[in-house]
């Protein structure tokens, strides 16, 4: 029983840390076009530290189970008023005090003091000091163990303080929760790359954020995301969404120091055939897994369109086709080997060096193409030595006797 508890406990846990990224990237989104003077960071002062116009606002953001109810003797509302009362008694009086928001998607009982400290809006009567009465009452009537360093805090505090603290306290309550947070963020990215495009182009921007995060934690250097940060980043991949383009990833794989052999595939033996070094071997394994993955999300993504692929392909079997048969025509029968490598090492430069074929006008990065090559050198649709499946045929006979 015991271990079910914990799993429980760390499952609500890994909830909780993931609505704090779905939440931050969705101010994010929100605040696209807006300009570029905001920050977002997260586990800084707070959950989530977010300083705009309107000025600095703490956040702590509670993910709760549908149908829980927020009560004057709430943990959760203890919990983020020990914070909050903490810093409130340690900073100097003229300091410029940020806006307090507790995010919680528990619904706030009626008439209780969470209900009194909602933002002032048509059926939401806001009453600070019937809060303050409601969580004095609380404190004092309350025996409640887990709440014992809140109520302690909340104790040092002037009547002066508590007042003054809850002038700048904002209740949001009945939040949506991860799962409907995640459905307003794609339809709002929707409306910049299209709702068919929605879900991929939240991956991909998730990638990004989940990452820039994690930069933050380890390193408070690099700082909050900032708006004109953020901006960029958008505008960047959602360039990638449009009718002439395609998305480029940050995150593909590279070989990193990987054995240039590359598990003895095809498309190494077609280059150990025309002694290509091991350092360009290395490049080709990466413009290789690069350009697979690319083209295998892209496909599983549904972005490309019917027979894009394989127009794309035989575009390039065509541009190869005519080098390499002029190749062949200028070598003739008798030619020496030593002839037929030094041609064949052209016609892989031109490949490695000259070859752009973008699958998209906007879309034009030379792993692309590069790594597309390989790809067919992989399957022997396309070749550098001028007797290439002769060669290779040879050799993968003999591999395949041992």
């Amino acid at each position: 029983m015991g271990e079910q508890i914990d799993l429980f406990e760390a499952s609500a846990s890994a909830v909780g840390y993931l609505y704090q990224l779905r939440k931050a990237l969705y101010f994010c989104v929100e605040q696209t076009g807006a300009g570029p003077d905001w920050s977002v960071a997260i586990e800084a002062g707070d959950d989530i530290e977010v300083h705009e116009d309107a000025g600095p606002g703490l956040y702590q953001l509670k993910h709760r189970a549908a149908g829980t109810k927020m009560t004057d003797k709430a943990t959760d509302l203890w919990k983020s008023l020990r914070i909050w009362a903490t810093g409130w008694a340690e900073s100097a009086a003229s300091q410029d005090r940020p806006t307090f928001f507790l995010l919680t998607t528990a619904e706030a009982v009626a008439e209780g003091a969470a209900y009194h400290l909602r933002p002032p809006g048509p059926g939401s009567p806001r009453d600070e000091a019937k809060a303050l009465g409601l969580l004095d009452e609380a404190r004092r009537t309350s025996r409640n163990e887990t709440n014992k360093s809140a109520y302690e805090a909340w104790d040092k505090l002037t009547a002066d303080q508590r007042r003054s603290l809850l002038e700048r306290v904002r209740v949001l309550d009945a939040a949506p929760d991860i799962d409907e947070t995640t459905e307003r963020l794609q339809r709002l990215l929707g409306l910049a790359v299209g709702h068919e495009h929605a879900k991929v182009f939240l991956e991909r921007l998730d990638g990004w954020f989940f990452r820039r995060v994690v930069a933050q934690l380890r390193d408070p250097a690099s700082g909050p995301v900032t708006g004109l940060e953020f901006d960029v980043v958008f505008s960047d991949r959602r360039k990638g969404f449009g009718p002439d383009s395609l998305p480029i990833d940050d995150d593909l794989p590279e070989t990193g120091g990987a054995d240039p052999d590359g598990g003895e595939q095809v498309y190494v033996r077609q280059l150990r055939l025309v002694n290509v070094g091991d350092s360009r071997i290395q490049q080709a394994v990466s413009d290789y897994l690069r350009a697979f993955t690319q083209r295998s999300r892209w496909l599983n993504d549904n972005l490309l369109r019917p027979g894009e692929l394989g127009k794309y392909e035989k575009r390039l079997v065509e541009e190869w086709s005519s080098r390499f048969e002029e190749m062949r025509e200028e070598l003739g029968q008798e030619a020496a080997e030593e002839a037929k490598v030094r041609e064949a090492r052209a016609i892989y430069r031109w490949v490695d060096h000259h070859a752009r074929f973008p699958i998209r006008p906007g879309c034009d990065e030379p792993f692309v193409t590069k790594g597309s090559y390989q790809i067919l050198a992989d399957e022997q649709r396309v070749g550098w030595h001028p007797e290439f499946q002769e060669r290779l045929m040879a050799l993968l006979g003999s591999v395949s006797s041992k």
